[in-house]
């Protein structure tokens, strides 16, 4: 008896798991963003299909270059996530434009909930990401390249060049999120001790707090 009961309890788990990974389907043609519901469930419920428009699914703010004086990494990401396209909502997709002057830098950072696929528009770049072992994985890439950053891994863009340079990037997630390294660390609400960040680092707290001062904790 006990084992048939074993038999019948494994059986049930696995059908489960299966309707579970069957139910990850989409279960109807589109979810358009209900942007203004303020409610969150990992992702925005649906708009009423009724007052769907094509608006819904359409963006142009990728068309021309952003303006990257005024960014002290001289680098300038225009997203179309689904903030900005509420059509991309339960779609696991989303675009993004990079833009940067000459010297830019698009500093290291992670998007803890997407790779990420760029490809070239303009210009040369140097690119890279980080595996967890540390290994440094680089390349210049020019117009026309592609080159790919796995999820959740740190990776950086840099124009090196004296011309300005542009990509577009690609998500496999509608809001893939972005942790820069400086600013999440040295710029935390409320702030992470110094004597943490000075052990973790290397160096001493006046260090720290130079660091801290430039930049300002997330309100």
């Amino acid at each position: 008896m006990a084992i048939s009961m074993i038999h019948i309890f494994v059986t049930f788990m696995l059908v489960a798991a299966h309707m579970a990974i069957a139910d990850t389907n989409m279960l109807q043609d589109f979810c358009v963003a209900d942007l203004s519901n303020g409610v969150k469930v990992n992702g925005y419920p649906c708009k009423d299909p009724a007052k769907v428009t094509p608006e819904d699914f359409y963006f142009v703010g990728l068309a021309t270059a952003a303006a990257t004086a005024n960014s002290t990494m001289g680098s300038a990401v225009t997203g179309a996530n689904v903030e900005k396209v509420p059509g991309l909502n339960t779609m696991g997709v989303s675009i993004s434009r990079i833009d940067y002057a000459p010297g830019g830098l698009n500093p290291p950072h992670l998007h803890p909930r997407a790779s990420e696929a760029i490809f070239v528009l303009e210009g040369r770049l140097f690119v890279g990401f980080l595996t967890t072992a540390g290994k440094l994985i680089s390349k210049h890439v020019n117009k026309g390249d592609v080159f790919v950053f796995p999820k959740a891994l740190l990776h950086f863009q840099q124009n090196p060049n004296n011309a300005p340079a542009s990509v577009l990037a690609a998500f496999d997630s509608q809001l893939p999120g972005t942790q820069v390294v400086g600013p999440s660390l040295f710029g935390a609400n409320p702030p992470i001790p110094d004597d943490l960040l000075a052990k973790a680092f290397g160096v001493g707290a006046p260090e720290i707090q130079k660091i801290k001062g430039k930049f300002p904790p997330k309100k």
